[in-house]
């Protein structure tokens, strides 16, 4: 694994083993501490996009394992603007070991990969969040004991972190439905790669009726109506998402020990309630805390010797 760019780049047995290693750092780390193998090694952490849990999670997790990162805000670089992308790339490839991005194109994750003699981490884009798919499919192996032959169900609108999440579900053996207003769906390229990657003859479907999705789902999952970026879709999106919020009643249609997963930030009261959010199927901050564990494993991955 030269990069870490998306899921739908890594084979189900690189999947498999980054989650593995995501379980035995966090075990190691919750035993006393991880051992420095990143000594030495530095991260630049270049942002277009701000973020809380993207941003702490991978800047602690090479302080976890003995390395360094610093960040770099939007006006500082202004990649794309003030300088090219791949200038961007050579330059920083002279100073750091690898480089984490989080940007608003997916294009710009590409020319610095291509424009690169160190490895690139895609921290989001907007054609996909591998590090969030990576960190939910970790959540559900973690609360689960496994992945493949649940069903997943993500309510909301088919973003990066669905596109992340279908992949990664896929590679894994779990089923996957998504339902979302008609409109709003992931695209058609999405589900026949999907069907390309799929393990044990798991499937993709898109449902429009949110009820019929989550029936006897083994996790149920959402995202923000409008993302950043989004803004002036606001209140159209707020107009039609409505009978797709996570709430009691909702959730009373899965598998009564489902989990209910969010990516955050969570708009409190649009796509997720208060009563579901702070319940006994949520897993949203074990969720967030994973963030960092399995940062680590894609960081030790791409830089341990």
């Amino acid at each position: 694994m030269k990069h870490f760019l998306s899921i739908a780049d890594l084979t189900p047995t690189e999947l498999e083993n980054l989650l593995q290693l995501a379980l035995d750092l966090k075990a190691e780390w919750q035993a006393g501490g991880n051992k420095p193998i990143l000594k030495g090694k530095s991260l630049a952490l270049v942002f277009q996009k701000p973020s809380l849990r993207t941003r702490v999670s991978f800047e602690m997790g090479m302080v976890h394992l003995g390395g360094y990162a610093f960040y770099m805000s939007p006006d500082e670089i202004k990649m794309g603007g003030r300088e090219s992308v791949a200038d961007v790339a050579r330059v920083l490839s002279g100073y750091v070991d690898a480089v984490m991005a989080r940007v608003f194109p997916h294009e710009h994750i590409l020319e610095l990969a291509a424009n690169s003699t160190i490895p690139i981490i895609n921290g989001l884009s907007a054609y996909n969040h591998p590090a969030q798919g990576l960190t939910d499919v970790f959540t559900i192996l973690e609360t689960k004991g496994k992945v493949a032959g649940l069903k997943i169900a993500f309510v909301g609108d088919g973003n990066n972190v669905a596109r992340s999440l279908l992949f990664g579900a896929m590679k894994l053996g779990a089923d996957f439905v998504l339902t979302a207003p008609t409109g709003y769906d992931l695209t058609a390229e999405d589900y026949i790669l999907a069907k390309e990657f799929s393990v044990g003859g798991a499937t993709a479907v898109y449902e429009h009726d949110p009820i019929k999705a989550v029936a006897d789902a083994d996790v149920i999952y959402t995202d923000v109506w409008t993302s950043m970026g989004q803004e002036e879709e606001k209140a159209k999106r707020l107009a039609i998402f409505p009978p797709y919020q996570i709430n009691s009643a909702l959730v009373s249609h899965a598998k009564p020990d489902c989990i209910v997963m969010h990516c955050l930030p969570a708009h409190r009261g649009e796509e997720i309630t208060d009563e579901v959010a702070d319940g006994p199927h949520s897993v949203l901050f074990p969720q967030a805390w994973n963030r960092m564990h399995a940062q680590k494993a894609i960081l030790a991955t791409l830089l341990a010797d």
